[in-house]
């Protein structure tokens, strides 16, 4: 059985590929704070410690390591740069030098944020990056320090949805959430995005380790659609009032960090290495309305420590 060490393992993606993984291998997870009593192995640990990086390789001695933790709040990042800086490109850069050193396979977590929207039509792989915003400038200074340590690595660029331990972690649950509640919401006509449940996107992080894939990848869904008709959708598979979806601009909302107005990312690459398509978005909405019917959102909350925040 394959031992996976997985970051960030209370986060959206940490928190449900361990979960899955765990079904066929033996997943360490490792979290500072807010798991308790998760089904797989736990190493409490603070990442932004110098020295814990190789301390955790040495005691978990895993067979592979999939790099799930980040900044990853667009907001945060704004307002503290030199911590996104530490966990997004300081970070990485120190795991893939101690995965290259103990020669373990690394898959780090990117972000298809890295493209500043510009384009008309689909990013591939050889496109220039261009980030708008502290996160996105970031993440990019993180997986170019993973490949130029560690040329073995696999760089997953991603834009997944799913349940989350604090039920607020996804666009998804928002749109759910909210509407559920009766509440208006808006939804960015003019930003165009790729996503994939993160049950969906786990799975092929997991084919890309056992096929031995190395370098950079777009891993998303394979359809682009606008924010606005993912919040429709989301409406019309839980029965909700697709009406309250307001289609409304990014431009004109109050976030503070620009978002890309088109992050539509070729998944060809991937698809082509992969030897079959990656899963379509139909498919992962009807996931996660099952996992919804079946009291799965109950269930990952389950896991949160009772300080967490």
């Amino acid at each position: 059985m394959t031992r996976i060490l997985i970051t960030g393992s209370s986060g959206l993606l940490g928190l449900n590929l361990a979960l899955d993984a765990g079904n066929t291998q033996d997943v360490i997870g490792v979290d500072r704070s807010k798991l308790a009593s998760a089904p797989f192995h736990l190493i409490k640990a603070d990442l932004l410690d110098q020295s814990a990086v190789g301390r955790i390789l040495d005691e978990a001695k895993p067979d592979a390591v999939i790099h799930c933790a980040a900044l990853a709040d667009l907001e945060a990042c704004e307002a503290n740069p030199d911590l996104a800086r530490q966990m997004n490109a300081d970070l990485p850069a120190r795991l893939a030098d101690s995965c290259a050193r103990h020669k373990v396979p690394l898959i780090h977590i990117s972000t298809d944020a890295v493209f500043d929207g510009q384009k008309e039509g689909v990013y591939t792989e050889h496109d220039t990056p261009n980030p708008i915003g502290v996160y996105s400038q970031t993440k990019l200074e993180g997986e170019r320090g993973v490949l130029q340590i560690n040329p073995m690595a696999i760089v997953a660029r991603v834009n997944f949805y799913g349940w989350s331990l604090s039920g607020k972690r996804s666009l998804a649950e928002f749109f759910v959430n909210s509407l559920s509640a009766g509440k208006t919401v808006n939804g960015f006509t003019d930003v165009v995005f790729c996503p994939m449940l993160v049950n969906h996107l786990g799975g092929v992080l997991l084919e890309m380790l056992a096929k031995g894939l190395h370098g950079l990848y777009h891993v998303v869904g394979p359809e682009a659609m606008s924010k606005y008709q993912f919040g429709v959708e989301i409406a019309r598979k839980f029965g909700l009032r697709e009406g309250q979806v307001s289609p409304q601009s990014v431009d004109k909302s109050s976030l503070t960090a620009r978002r890309s107005h088109n992050l539509w990312l070729s998944t060809h690459k991937l698809s082509t290495d992969l030897g079959h398509p990656l899963p379509i978005f139909s498919t992962g909405l009807e996931e996660f309305y099952t996992q919804y019917q079946q009291g799965y959102p109950q269930k990952i909350r389950s896991y949160q420590q009772g300080d967490a925040p």
